[in-house]
């Protein structure tokens, strides 16, 4: 497998935001059972922000760890955002209808959100 499509992950904390930095393939494998597990490890997250600009390939293992982390989410009043997907991923989330389930917007949307509330730059945390 080419290790530049490999899913890679940073997670970024500052106080109660997460935001989480993905690029690569978001598809079935060890890796995204690390991006679960790293983000269920979040204890004071109040708004997960995850960003998606650098994803290249999404595929049902992909989408059901997402769900997977909405779920984990709401359970904790944790506040999640997908930011910035390609057009392929827009494609997949709109033709399987989860676009409806996230919360999905810009990267400059989500910055402008943790600016006004005081919350950027992040801190960086061990992924």
């Amino acid at each position: 497998m080419n290790n530049q499509m490999e899913l890679r992950f940073q997670v970024e904390c500052q106080q109660d935001v997460a935001v989480v930095r993905c690029s690569g393939r978001l598809v079935r494998g060890v890796a995204l059972e690390r991006l679960r597990r790293r983000i269920e490890q979040l204890e004071n997250a109040r708004i997960l922000v995850v960003d998606l600009s650098e994803v290249e390939q999404l595929d049902a293992g992909g989408l059901g760890t997402l769900l997977l982390i909405r779920g984990w989410a709401r359970r904790h009043s944790v506040q999640m955002k997908l930011v910035n997907p390609s057009l392929f991923i827009l494609r997949v989330l709109e033709a399987t209808r989860l676009t409806s389930v996230f919360e999905i917007s810009s990267l400059e949307e989500a910055l402008s959100i943790l600016e006004a509330r005081g919350d950027w730059p992040p801190h960086y945390a061990v992924a």
